[in-house]
């Protein structure tokens, strides 16, 4: 029988308006995109990944929100272990594995096998080690997870749990988990898929000259062997498995692990910073904090990952609600008028406008963020720790507030569409899901911030002691600065008849920042005010000073470009720039007025100057998300087409490919049976129960 709804059209053509949408800009989207992707060759790497992946049937998207997390978790690793074996006959590199991931879209089981597993090995392994080890990790004939976080410790890595307790008669190391806490938690690939981990756990080595007492010498890494080779059962001693259903991450099996007397080989602590001799003794080749090394990676890489994840929210908001159309204009008199879009609403506007500006904030940032940790591996290689503070401080408070916006953002977007936005249509369920790990994993994102207090209050400290001590990098610059002018500082107008005061904006950012440090410094140092009474305070210092990082990044870019680009691309970045840093400062504005950055009275011209960035933005809106270049294939969104064809796909989602739809079903109570005709009296479900 032939469905009339095939015949059917929307009512308004998506298409047609994305294309209006498009010939309003003029705006050179590949220039845009190349700018903004080019390193690595991301753009074409992006093209040749995509066209292997998207024509595997087992990479197929259609029906993922219909599968059961134990079904995710096969399809993971089945989808892992298919990318390794297209990539060896591929040849392909690191980076074009790394595109494979972002590609597919779920929590690969080897991602962290090829994260902080190998990370760790490489940056914190004795040569010997690495030798031995590395060439097992690249090859895949080991599979490994990192084992941190515990049931009872996550944030709070000197008091974890697990104890290695050196056996001074055998030479070996006794991994211990002496209660329930001390239980691995959360720590991913770690619950079915790897036979080694990375094992952090607190050295306990004998007293020098008494034998039966232990002295610790806090968390170290070991290197241990969870499950038999060739059975791929646990090893006698170790309890280990996977933790169960999550908000998101269904494909990784996040995992619990404890120790009976476990023992491991001397060569299983990781020896390149530190080493225990035959006879116990503990000896310390560098920096205390380079156990932190592979958390300062990941944070690295989690800031510049955001910038993606926002851009594939805000493009579904921006081509969808430039497609949907909702009410004629309250003041038209026209009744033949059409509906308005509702891109156009000024109350929509104010929620998805900044967020387009935030990605850009966000990517300048990022870039920074990957700068300064190449930079800085760099000078710890040759044995100087000097950089670690700046670069575990910058990564600290940014990831969390690069994670924070981007989150919160893409909740924003869910939201602003309204009801479809909260259909499997969106594109959004998973990644809104997945990323919600993100202001948590790594460090908590209120608890990691007292790290970035500590390190200003320690550099306001000293620049208050040695005022005319060489500065070693911006913030002591900014500090020296603000103690020689703070007695004269006049705030700034940010906004007035002439105009949009850029520099002002920037020196607005920097000014509070390091006032905030300075009255953190008097309340800590001087007033010697209990640190847990001042953890609001100190996050509130962390937030700011992470805003004026991205605030500056954002104006440098302007003049550090490294390809020029066409008008009117650069008047609409700096548009972005300005729509970022006011609607930051409104949001923020007691703060900046407080702490004098700004004149109480330009707080009040905010909110007409964001209306008119906000429609001076408009018409450049798709073309802006178009640049981020993120292919239909993996927004997976019926929203976000980047050809409008929004309701045909919802349609055909519904009426075509939902398995629900292809069963008849028995919805009378006085019958057991649930699928008509089947007379499965509910066994069937009752069997998964």
């Amino acid at each position: 029988m032939p469905d009339f709804t095939d015949n059917l059209k929307p009512r308004y053509d998506g298409t047609a308006t994305l294309q209006a949408e498009r010939d309003a800009s003029s705006i050179n989207v590949d220039e845009l995109a190349k700018h903004l992707l080019s390193r690595n060759g991301f753009l074409e790497r992006q093209q040749r990944v995509l066209n292997v992946l998207s024509k595997e049937k087992l990479f197929n998207k259609d029906q993922l929100l219909n599968l059961s997390r134990p079904d995710r978790y096969y399809l993971g690793l089945a989808r892992s272990k298919a990318i390794q074996r297209i990539g060896r006959k591929l040849g392909w590199d690191d980076e074009d594995y790394k595109m494979a991931e972002y590609l597919n879209d779920e929590m690969s089981p080897y991602h962290l096998h090829t994260t902080m597993f190998v990370t760790t090995v490489r940056e914190q392994g004795s040569e010997e080690q690495k030798a031995y080890w590395l060439p097992k990790i690249t090859n895949f004939d080991i599979i490994g997870c990192y084992a941190q976080t515990e049931l009872g410790h996550g944030s709070n890595v000197r008091g974890l749990e697990t104890v290695a307790k050196w056996d001074p008669e055998r030479k070996e190391f006794e991994i211990h988990s002496p209660h329930l806490t001390a239980s691995k938690w959360w720590n991913g690939a770690m619950g079915r898929t790897a036979t080694h981990a990375i094992v952090v756990a607190q050295l306990l080595l004998p007293k020098q000259g008494k034998a039966h007492e232990y002295e610790n010498h806090g968390p170290q890494p070991f290197i241990v062997q969870i499950r038999a080779e060739k059975t791929h059962q646990p090893m006698d001693g170790i309890v280990v498995g996977d933790i169960g259903p999550k908000y998101g991450y269904a494909s990784m099996d996040n995992g619990y692990m404890l120790f009976d007397h476990y023992r491991v080989l001397k060569s299983a602590l990781l020896s390149r910073y530190v080493d225990v001799s035959d006879d116990g003794k503990f000896t310390r080749h560098g920096h205390p904090a380079v156990l932190y090394g592979s958390l300062t990676f990941v944070r690295a890489n989690i800031i510049m990952h955001a910038r993606l994840i926002l851009a594939r929210a805000v493009t579904v908001a921006v081509r969808y609600l430039a497609i949907r159309r909702q009410f004629r204009d309250r003041d038209s008199t026209n009744e033949q008028e059409d509906e308005m879009k509702v891109l156009d609403y000024p109350t929509v506007q104010i929620r998805i406008l900044p967020l387009l500006a935030t990605t850009f904030a966000l990517h300048y940032t990022g870039e920074y963020m990957y700068m300064l940790y190449q930079r800085s591996r760099e000078t710890i290689e040759k044995g100087d720790f000097g950089p670690l503070a700046e670069l575990h401080s910058a990564s600290s408070g940014l990831k969390s507030l690069c994670t924070m916006l981007a989150a919160d953002s893409i909740e924003t977007c869910r939201r602003a569409m309204g009801g479809h936005g909260f259909g499997g249509g969106s594109g959004l369920v998973l990644i809104n899901a997945d990323y919600l790990s993100k202001p948590t994993v790594e460090g908590d994102n209120w608890m990691i911030t007292q790290q970035v207090a500590a390190y200003l209050i320690k550099k306001m400290t000293q620049a208050v002691k040695n005022p005319n001590n060489k500065a070693k990098d911006p913030t002591d610059v900014l500090f020296q600065t603000y103690l020689q002018t703070r007695s004269s500082r006049t705030p700034k107008t940010i906004v007035s008849s002439s105009g949009i005061d850029d520099e002002a904006i920037v020196d607005a950012f920097q000014w509070r920042a390091a006032d905030l440090s300075y009255r953190a410094y008097q309340a800590r140092v001087v007033e010697k005010k209990p640190w847990t009474k001042l953890m609001v305070q100190l996050h509130n210092l962390s937030r700011a000073y992470s805003e004026q990082i991205l605030v500056t990044n954002f104006y440098s870019s302007f003049e550090t470009t490294s390809s020029p680009l066409s008008a009117p691309t650069p008047a609409v970045l700096r548009r972005c720039f300005r729509l970022y840093s006011l609607y930051t400062l409104d949001t923020f504005a007691s703060s900046f007025t407080l702490t004098n950055a700004v004149t109480a009275e330009s707080t009040y011209a905010l909110l007409d100057a964001i209306l008119e960035l906000m429609t001076e933005l408009r018409p450049h809106a798709v073309k802006l998300v178009d640049a981020w270049s993120i292919p239909d294939w993996l927004l997976d969104s019926a929203l976000g087409r980047s050809d409008g064809k929004v309701y045909e796909d919802l349609y055909d989602r519904a009426h075509r490919r939902n398995p629900l739809n292809k069963i008849t079903f028995n919805p009378d109570y006085r019958s057991e049976e649930i699928v008509l005709g089947s007379g499965d009296g509910g066994r069937d479900l009752l069997a998964k129960l």
